[in-house]
């Protein structure tokens, strides 16, 4: 395999590397744990099963995935390419949005505070 600096990138010689690595046999039994085999068949069958028209539940009760992996699956044939939920999450990640509700909720309880065994009690003045 020819070094990275006679490609123009990283991703580039990235790309080159994997096509190496998937075309031999030997090197990617090597390379990958039984785990990640494990993970990356149940995501080609899971993709097959979406394919063949299954239902979320019925694929995740065959391949033992939660339905969430499966939407994770579907999402990366849409996109050809697969992200995780922890990289999804990074990326896409929803700001919590505060209202006054919130604040009150979160306001001291009314009453004088009492200590019991059982923790703080609040008892009306």
């Amino acid at each position: 395999m020819p070094p990275i600096e006679s490609f123009s990138s990283h991703k580039e010689w990235e790309t080159a590397y994997w096509r190496k690595i998937s075309e031999s046999k030997e090197l990617l039994q090597l390379l990958i744990t039984t785990y990640e085999r494990r993970n990356i068949v149940r995501r080609a069958a899971a993709m097959e099963g979406l394919v063949a028209g299954k239902s979320y539940r019925q694929i995740g009760r065959e391949l033992w995935l939660s339905p969430q992996t499966v939407s994770v699956i579907k999402k990366a044939v849409s996109e050809k390419n697969y992200r995780s939920y922890l990289e999804r999450s990074k990326k896409e990640r929803k700001k919590r949005k505060y209202s006054s509700d919130q604040a009150a909720a979160r306001s001291k309880p009314k009453g004088r505070p009492r200590r019991t065994k059982y923790g703080t009690v609040y008892l009306p003045h």
